[in-house]
Order: C-alpha cells, then sequence, then structure tokens
C-alpha cells in the first residue's frame, strides 16, 4: 500500500531514515519535527526515538511493493544527506532506485556540501530528482553547490521562503518550487519575493510551482498566485 503524501508537489513519501537536526533559519519550526514527536506518542515503532536521526533498513525495500508508477518523495521526515547517514546506507537507497525504476524519486537537502561529496561516490540514477532548499539570500549558495553535482533533473526549494532571493543562474536547474511556512509558528511570506523568484523563472523559462501561502491556516490561504495555480513541473 502507497504511503499517499499531502505534499502538493508529489504522490508518495518514503522514509528509510527518520529524525535530522536544525542546520540553518528554514529548520526552526520544522514540520517534521512535530510530526516526530506525534508518531512518537502514538506509538508508532519507526518514530520510537522522536526526531533523533534514525535508520531504518527494514523500510528499504518499499518502493518495490508499490506496483503503480508514481512520484516519490524520500525521506519527508528527515535528510538523506544528514552527516550521520552512511555513505553506504545512502548507496542501498539509490540500489533501489535504481531497481524499482518505475517510480521517480525526489531527494531534497539542505546539506549542500555533504550532497557533493556524496556524489563523487554515488551516481544518481535518471529516475532521481535532486534538490536543495533555499530559505533567504544567506543560503543561495546551496545553488552553486548543486550545480556541482550530475543528475538529469535538478531543482530548487525555496520553502519555507523567509526573505528574498537575489537573482539568481537557474541555466542549470530544472524546476523550482516556493513555498510560505505553515504551521502554529509560521513566518510571513510577502507576495513580492514570490513573484521576484515566478519572474526569474519565467524570464530563464525554468518550470515554476507555487506550492502555498502557508501560515498558520495553510488551506484556507490557498496556492493561488495572482488569479493562477502555478503546477508546472520538468
Amino acid at each position: 500500500m502507497s504511503q499517499n503524501s499531502k505534499i502538493e508537489w508529489t504522490n508518495s513519501s518514503w522514509n528509510p531514515t527518520t529524525g535530522c537536526t536544525k542546520i540553518s533559519n528554514g529548520c526552526t519550526n520544522c514540520y517534521a519535527e512535530r510530526l516526530c514527536k506525534r508518531l512518537k506518542s502514538m506509538g508508532n515503532p519507526n518514530y520510537a526515538n522522536g526526531f533523533t536521526l534514525t535508520l531504518h533498513p527494514q523500510m528499504l525495500n518499499l518502493p518495490y511493493s508499490w506496483k503503480k508508477s508514481q512520484m516519490i518523495f524520500v525521506n519527508s521526515m528527515s535528510d538523506l544527506l544528514h552527516e550521520d547517514v552512511p555513505i553506504d546506507f545512502i548507496e542501498n537507497v539509490v540500489d533501489v532506485m535504481k531497481g524499482a525504476n518505475w517510480h521517480q524519486y525526489q531527494i531534497l537537502t539542505k546539506r549542500a556540501e555533504r550532497l557533493v561529496e556524496v556524489s563523487k561516490v554515488v551516481h544518481w540514477p535518471d529516475n532521481a530528482w535532486i534538490g536543495v532548499t533555499v530559505e533567504n539570500n544567506d543560503f543561495l549558495y546551496r545553488l552553486d553547490l548543486l550545480n556541482q553535482i550530475n543528475a538529469k533533473i535538478k531543482f530548487i526549494s525555496f520553502e519555507p521562503l523567509i526573505g528574498p532571493v537575489s537573482k539568481a543562474d537557474l541555466s542549470k536547474i530544472n524546476w523550482v518550487i516556493v513555498g510560505g511556512e505553515s504551521g502554529p509558528k509560521a513566518r510571513k511570506i510577502e507576495k513580492e519575493w514570490i513573484l521576484s523568484i515566478r519572474d526569474m523563472c519565467i524570464d530563464q523559462k525554468v518550470p515554476f510551482f507555487f506550492k502555498q501561502w502557508g501560515g498558520v491556516n495553510k488551506k484556507k490561504n490557498g496556492r493561488i498566485l495572482e488569479g493562477k495555480i502555478w503546477n508546472e513541473m520538468p
């Protein structure tokens, strides 16, 4: 049975690791941390350690059981490129992507430096989409690091977008996601920040996906930007 995802830009989530540690401003109100704690309190065995990084080798083969081709977000509850995830475990995850090759896999990280190091050893298959999170100008350098790796599809998630982003060279980028922060302590997103990135994508012919305005009431605020839902994909 597929683990359906409520994330607008994917179909399912697959969590061979859970838990993480915070490394930048975008991590402050981490949704995964809140959810991990809730799942622990509910007695879910995969979350017995709460938000402490935990490997789950028993989850590695899950995509093989999903016979229908779908978009799978890898580690919605963690970061595959976390420094405490051994390289051989990452290689095991990649082997499953290569084996269950009727799916597309999306890997998103804030650890762009480790992504570069791992990519010297791991060969990302063509059905793996590799992305980095950039929450404001302070972390735009992650784009430069992403550009150093070999992947058929590379993307940027500007979510949670908590500040403006300067004009960037997206010539090697295949997809851009923008979203506001959601949850009880959500920081406000400014329309001008979103439009600046959208216009950058239009100018450079990069598919643009606006995920959400966010806020405390994410559902009510919706995802319409200037009268349109932006669902562009690579």
